[in-house]
């Protein structure tokens, strides 16, 4: 209840920054110098004008009309490549109390709870109380650096949760094609219990109608006009060739339906290949040559009967040598989140540091860098031989592969499954910028999994390391130097592209004309695809023969 927060008569957002770190705390002094420093001055420079009637006007909603969802998603949807787990009671009680002031800001601004909630004070009093729920629970490594004035002021919440200008290049994101041949062999209620496949699409007429919700259209609004991304990564999950939820030809099918809308610079695809599944290997001519892929993508953990294979075995080493043949010298590799106690071993680090060190001319991305959604992240500690990200770290250590090297750590599903947990979110990122380097961590959402990107850039935007941990484990401060090379101009240097070249383009083009135009009234759903629940993530898997191997 927010009597267990604030007093009578207070507002609960106001008491979210006492509650999380009391009176003459080190915080409070290190709050203060950061307040009057240079860089917190420029960021109260951005604030940026709204007009009165940008929050003091009631829109009616044709989406969530009640206001009902968060635009901060903290829920248990995975990205099908892992079971969804149940959130912590501190979880829950952040969803509450976001649910609480949201209401109660709403009033306060005289708007109604959806209005409230699809604006930037909508998101900054919903991180708040994610604070103060922490904070109650002894969370105190990692905080989302706002003022509690954001929830009530929109030009402060702009400034410091809207666009700044940053360049964001996510180079993980997914899509399902509803045409594709794989829906012969699914049930007519696939995807149905994704909350997402329940738009006005559904309701034309034919059968799986539904599937349209997630089809191309829809990631172009997700991504594109919900979010601030401008460039993405279109990848693949680990798949046989006759159960692809979207193949190579249906990913350039969406790259062409980008391309007219004047996008032609803002989606990249990959070329999925897994070169202990017969045929792979031979596929990546055609990959390279007629698809244009700017990288591969493949499952070490993934191949016949269950098994997996390692970067730094035979099979492996044929397929970097033929990447470099090709002249495609990106592997993106999926590592962590397990599919199970079957080849577990090829789901780690291991392999990494050896091949980063043998082929020190091919770029390794590292996609998920890692991360167990069962192994709670820490400080690296030499010789724990912890598992997760621990494993990367020390494969690279142990090879003698330095900082911003050839090894790169991409955070799709390791960012937005942390958001929930901000202790272990502030080691895990810590300890990448320390070992893999401040120049090599990578943007990746895993989205359209997770909906739209939008709220895991905003909390992005304002997550900062407590100065406690970054005093003991030599962990950088998250300025917003770093932010940037985070969100997009890391990722430009193995994939080869110039932000400046880029967003010549996407300035201008139909896709950025269409995005200012919808965020005049905009209509985020809040919603995502992925499983929520043990029953909707086996049903998942069943459609390819009951395991993801």
């Amino acid at each position: 209840m927010l009597a267990s927060f604030a007093p009578p008569g207070h507002v609960i957002v106001a008491a979210a920054d006492a509650a999380a770190h009391p009176e003459n705390s080190r915080f409070d002094r290190e709050r203060a110098r950061w307040d009057e420093s240079p860089s917190r001055s420029a960021r109260r420079d951005e604030t940026r004008m709204v007009a009165p009637s940008e929050i003091a006007m009631t829109t009616k909603h044709a989406i969530d009309p009640e206001g009902t969802r968060l635009p901060i998603k903290l829920d248990t949807t995975s990205n099908g490549e892992f079971a969804p787990v149940a959130l912590s009671p501190a979880n829950r009680h952040a969803n509450h109390l976001a649910h609480e002031t949201a209401t109660h800001n709403a009033k306060r601004l005289s708007l109604s709870r959806r209005d409230f909630l699809v604006s930037a004070c909508g998101a900054a009093s919903t991180l708040l109380a994610f604070n103060t729920a922490n904070a109650a629970a002894g969370r105190r490594g990692g905080w989302f650096d706002l003022e509690a004035e954001a929830a009530l002021e929109p030009q402060l919440a702009q400034a410091r949760l809207g666009g700044k200008g940053e360049f964001i290049f996510d180079v993980q994101g997914h899509f399902v094609d509803p045409t594709g041949a794989w829906v012969r062999n699914a049930p007519a209620d696939a995807f149905k219990w994704s909350p997402k496949a329940g738009c006005a699409l559904a309701k034309e007429p034919g059968p799986r109608s539904h599937l349209r919700c997630l089809g191309p259209e829809e990631f172009v609004k997700d991504v594109f006009l919900d979010s601030d991304t401008d460039v993405m990564v279109l990848s693949f999950v680990p798949s046989r060739p006759d159960a692809e939820p979207v193949t190579i030809q249906a990913a350039d099918a969406v790259r062409r339906t980008v391309d007219r809308l004047q996008g032609t610079h803002r989606l990249l695809v990959h070329g999925r290949v897994n070169p202990n599944q017969p045929g792979d290997l031979e596929s990546m001519d055609e990959l390279a040559k007629r698809w244009n892929v700017c990288a591969w993508k493949t499952y070490t953990q993934f191949g016949p009967g269950g098994n997996g294979y390692f970067l730094s075995d035979e099979i492996g080493t044929r397929f970097i040598e033929k990447a470099r043949a090709l002249g495609v010298k990106v592997i993106c590799v999926h590592k962590g989140l397990p599919f199970g106690r079957q080849s577990y071993e090829h789901s780690q680090c291991g392999d990494i540091g050896v091949v980063a060190k043998r082929f020190p001319d091919v770029s390794f991305l590292i996609y998920h860098s890692g991360f167990v959604t069962g192994v709670p992240e820490g400080a690296y500690a030499e010789g724990a031989g912890r598992d997760g990200i621990d494993t990367l770290i020390r494969s690279l250590i142990e090879n003698g592969v330095a900082p911003n090297s050839n090894v790169y750590a991409e955070l799709g599903s390791t960012w937005r499954f942390l958001m929930r947990e901000p202790e272990q979110a502030a080691h895990a990122l810590g300890k990448l910028f320390k070992h893999v380097g401040e120049n090599n961590v990578l943007w990746g959402t895993d989205s359209i999994w997770y909906g739209s990107p939008q709220d895991q850039i905003q909390a992005f935007r304002s997550f900062q390391i407590s100065p406690e941990l970054r005093q003991k484990h030599g962990y950088p401060e998250i300025t917003p130097a770093l932010r940037a090379k985070v969100f997009g101009l890391n990722a430009t240097r193995p994939y080869a592209i110039s932000a400046a070249e880029v967003r010549k383009y996407t300035g201008r083009d139909r896709i950025e004309r269409e995005r200012l135009a919808y965020r005049e009234r905009p209509e985020p759903h809040f919603l995502t695809y992925g499983p929520k629940t043990r029953r909707e993530f086996l049903n998942l898997l069943a459609w390819n023969g009951g395991s993801r191997a």
